[in-house]
């Protein structure tokens, strides 16, 4: 693969760092004492607590003036100013540290470690002296570098690609998206404590599953060479969860990542976290009061109100939600009243509504076309719906007043859901008749039919108490504690296809063409990455914009002439 002049340049630089004898990446403890956010916050209250400091981190600016420079540097918390004095960190007749390795080998992306004494500068900025600097790591390619002037940002690292895909160069140079997975992890422990609160135990189940069950969706099929049987990596634990109600536990809970063979759009990832909770001796009347102090418990952990913006919507997670049954919904926005209709009448009534179905669907699957076609969008402010049609929801009780429905709500926000819930089903005998429709479907075609899990029914069979189950799509509840519209903004590491590498051409190929090596990177900085793109460009336009380059990169690098720029273009033909 081809260097860039600048990746070129670092690693010259760190070969001159190993060459005076220092360990460009050491193995001992750097034992930090402070961090930039203490420093900033405290140091005005406490002056006498930061006279011997150890910090430690990235460098970002930097400002050298002869004997004396300013450093900024970013640690996990934040930017911090450091003064750096030659004479200080130089103490003896040896300059070199500052004169060689600070002043030329180091760079911008570099991380040191330094010990000093925090003071406040003439311009009243509080900054780190250093007394003591040391080498920790070395930085082979450069930063994106984001500059700002007059309240605009320039060159900013905002591609979403490129910051999905490098996610560890976002949160260097875009720190304000760690506050995304900051309040991320204040979700899940705020959840955690209110289940653990309430007495509910924290578990874990198989991730690899001979069956894939709990959910109706397209799993990822894998092959246990030694037992040579295919596996199944999971779509829900719901299963296993009510497996553990049989053998007596009261209140299970478990954070899991679940993996569905589907599609990928703006709020769904192949893999993703799901929180699913079994209470035995519930129902989901109780589910819902539970779910509404549950939400508005974590809200106000994550963003200090149960308030939260969403786009151009501001919701309110404090409790309690409305409720509107599946049937009140679709006639509210339709028309259609779905009960007592067969499957192909609801099909017909989908169809002249413009809904797109086929012979493949049963009646669940229209009924749930129809509501996310027509009614979803609608609910904004958390609501919940429920009383769903019992072809809907294979492992939901009969509704206790009308067997065509199931106790089973989902709670909708801003259009989406993001809660699902039932009064679980443990009539062993219903559940199996429940199994075979599903298995009637998935003969004619829908590939997301439930599998029948025989061991999962003979648990049944042994006896669960009545229980109420609950899951909550976790990326999707923290993107509306976030305002992301992208679940790719809320996952670390989303799913991307492969990288496409493009295609670089040597220093070599560019000289061949008469192209000093000094103009090579500033014409891939121009986005002629090989000679074979110069083919096509207009080499006037070039000329001007190589004169701006020189300009805004202060290039202290002599102008080709009009004529010689032509000669380029004519020997790339």
């Amino acid at each position: 693969m081809a260097l860039s002049a600048q990746e070129q340049q670092r690693r010259q630089n760190l070969q001159g760092i190993i060459d005076l004898g220092i360990d460009p990446y050491p193995a001992e403890e750097f034992d930090v004492n402070v961090t930039a956010a203490d420093i900033l916050e405290n140091y005005d209250r406490d002056k006498l607590f930061y006279k011997d400091i150890r910090f430690a981190g990235r460098i970002m600016s930097r400002r050298i003036m002869g004997s004396a420079s300013f450093v900024e540097l970013q640690d996990s918390t934040g930017r911090i100013q450091a003064y750096v004095k030659r004479d200080d960190i130089c103490p003896e007749d040896d300059k070199t540290l500052y004169n060689t390795v600070f002043k030329k080998l180091l760079d911008i992306g570099d991380i040191v470690g330094i010990q000093g004494y925090v003071f406040t500068t003439q311009t009243g900025e509080i900054s780190i002296h250093v007394q003591e600097l040391k080498v920790l790591t070395k930085a082979l390619r450069p930063l994106p570098i984001v500059k700002e002037a007059d309240g605009k940002v320039y060159d900013a690292f905002t591609d979403p690609e490129q910051r999905y895909r490098m996610r560890y160069v976002d949160l260097i140079v875009n720190a304000q998206n760690k506050d995304i997975f900051v309040k991320r992890t204040k979700l899940f422990s705020a959840m955690r404590n209110f289940f653990n609160d309430a007495g509910y135990m924290e578990v874990e189940t198989p991730v690899l599953q001979s069956i894939p069950g709990g959910a109706a969706a397209r799993p990822f099929v894998t092959h246990h060479n030694a037992l040579d049987i295919p596996l199944y990596l999971r779509i829900a634990n719901e299963l296993y969860l009510k497996r553990l109600i049989v053998g007596g536990f009261d209140g299970v809970y478990e954070f899991s990542k679940n993996f569905r063979n589907e599609g990928m759009d703006r709020t769904h990832n192949p893999e993703f976290t799901a929180m699913e909770i079994y209470v035995a001796y519930k129902d989901y009347n109780w589910m819902m009061d539970f779910t509404e102090k549950l939400l508005e418990h974590c809200a106000t952990a994550v963003n200090g109100t149960s308030k939260a913006t969403f786009g151009e919507h501001q919701i309110d997670f404090k409790a309690p939600y409305a409720r509107v049954t599946m049937t009140d919904a679709i006639k509210q926005f339709t028309g259609f009243d779905i009960s007592g209709k067969s499957e192909q009448e609801i099909r017909e009534a989908a169809r002249g509504m413009g809904i797109e179905v086929n012979d493949t669907m049963g009646k669940g699957k229209l009924i749930d076309e129809i509501f996310g076609e027509k009614c979803e969008g609608n609910f904004i402010q958390p609501t919940f719906i429920t009383d769903y049609p019992i072809e809907m929801s294979p492992l939901t009780k009969k509704h206790r007043d009308n067997p065509e429905l199931t106790e089973r709500f989902e709670l909708m926000v801003c259009g989406k859901e993001i809660a699902n819930a039932y009064s679980e089903l443990n009539d062993p005998i219903d559940q199996r008749a429940r199994f075979e429709d599903q298995l009637t479907l998935s003969e004619k075609g829908d590939d997301e039919a439930m599998f029948i899990d025989q061991d999962f029914l003979r648990a049944l069979e042994y006896g669960m108490p009545p229980t109420s189950g609950l899951g909550i799509g976790m990326d999707r509840l923290i993107m509306f504690l976030t305002n992301n519209a992208s679940i790719q903004e809320v996952l670390f590491f989303p799913q991307m296809r492969p990288e496409k590498i493009a295609k670089v051409s040597s220093e070599e190929e560019f000289a061949n063409l008469g192209i000093p090596a000094g103009w090579v990177p500033v014409l891939q900085k121009m986005g002629f990455e090989t000679v074979d793109s110069l083919k096509d460009a207009n080499p006037n336009k070039v000329f001007n914009d190589l004169g701006g380059m020189r300009k805004k990169l202060k290039l202290d690098l002599p102008m080709p002439s009009k004529e010689e720029v032509l000669a380029w273009f004519e020997a790339a033909k």
